[in-house]
Formats: structure tokens, C-alpha cells, sequence
């Protein structure tokens, strides 16, 4: 017979749980805080497109009913935001990267390196090996609901191991790169890659 589990050793385990969960300096919250560098574009899903471009030329297009025909995966994850704030157990619906690459006909990423371009003149980097192998999506769903507009709704680039901001809102075109360059808060200060293992929040973290 095993000994009875007292209440401070399961409060200890659940703490040790959420430590190995949470990156170091986050503070969970069961709120989804909204935060963008601009405002909240009006986007219709009528009008809505996504592109995939290499070298200049377009390798692949969708519109919206396009996209929803392709292969759809659930995804359960942590979302750390570089403000701090963690969420835990979030669950998204979309299309992965690696089936973004399928239907495209590329057997392999053309580069190295991803530009996201959004609605509202955003932009993020992104090393492709951050996206291959299911670790990246293109989102259309929160909660088995369309994502909500202020939270990058119809659909937004979710990338959960790097914190949030690489995770574009409104995203309407993925451009490889052969070199890495800095998107939009990248070049304002943030850091080229975003670890929040490593609490990469800022350039020189």
C-alpha cells in the first residue's frame, strides 16, 4: 500500500510541473491579453489570400476556400509572450507548414529563412527549421471558433516555442530568404530569434 500524498508535496509537484512548463520570467494568466503594433485591420474573408513566394517568384496562392481544403491539424500548446505573460494549453486549428509546403509542390523549404508579411505593414523573421516538423502552423481557429480579428484573425502564423510576437497576426504573405534580416519589431530592438528558454526578449539577451 502506498503512503498517502500529502497536500504540500502535490503542491510541490505541481509547482515543479509549471516550472518545467513556464519559461523563466513568465507569469501564467488565464487571459488572452491583446497586443499589436497597430491597429486591428478590417479583414474579410471574401478578400482574404495567403502567398508563398522564393526568389521573388510566387510558388503558391490560396484564397480562403482554398486554404480550408487543405489538410487541417489540432494543436494543443503553451503560448509565452515576450511581455512576460504565459498561457497555457491553448488550442489552435490550421494548416501546418509542412502541408503549406505539400501543396505547394515543393519537396523541400526553397530557403533558409522566412519573411512573414502581414495586414498593416508587419513584418517577423523566422529560421525555416522553426517551422518544418510541425512546429509551426498557419492558425484559422482558437478554441474550435474563428480567431477573433484583435487576436489576428482570419489567420495568423502560430510558432509556440518562440515567444509570441513571432507568431504574426494577419498574415497574408511568407517570403524564404537566403540570408536572416530583421522584421518589424526585430529592427526596432527585439531579439533576431526569440528564445524564451533563454529569455531572448532583446537584442544582446
Amino acid at each position: 500500500m502506498n503512503p498517502p500524498i500529502t497536500r504540500g508535496f502535490r503542491s510541490r509537484r505541481q509547482e515543479q510541473i509549471l516550472k518545467d512548463r513556464v519559461p523563466p520570467g513568465q507569469y501564467v494568466t488565464t487571459d488572452f491579453p491583446v497586443l499589436s503594433a497597430g491597429p486591428t485591420p478590417d479583414l474579410k474573408v471574401a478578400n482574404w489570400t495567403l502567398a508563398l513566394q522564393a526568389e521573388g517568384s510566387l510558388v503558391g496562392n490560396w484564397d480562403w476556400a482554398q486554404f480550408e481544403a487543405l489538410p487541417q491539424t489540432t494543436l494543443k500548446t503553451d503560448i509565452p509572450c515576450v511581455t512576460k505573460w504565459s498561457k497555457l494549453d491553448t488550442t489552435w486549428r490550421g494548416v501546418t507548414f509542412d502541408d503549406l509546403l505539400k501543396a505547394a509542390g515543393l519537396a523541400e523549404p526553397p530557403g533558409p529563412y522566412l519573411m512573414a508579411h502581414c495586414h498593416g505593414g508587419y513584418s517577423t523573421n523566422l529560421p525555416v527549421a522553426d517551422l518544418v516538423a510541425g512546429k509551426a502552423m498557419i492558425a484559422t481557429r482558437y478554441d474550435g471558433l474563428p480567431i477573433l480579428p484583435a487576436h489576428g484573425g482570419p489567420a495568423r502564423l502560430l510558432v509556440p516555442h518562440l515567444y509570441f510576437w513571432k507568431s504574426a497576426k494577419w498574415v497574408q504573405q511568407l517570403r524564404f530568404m537566403d540570408h536572416d534580416q530583421p522584421g518589424f519589431w526585430e529592427s526596432l530592438g527585439y531579439h533576431i530569434y526569440g528564445d524564451p528558454r533563454k529569455e531572448q526578449r532583446y537584442d544582446g539577451d
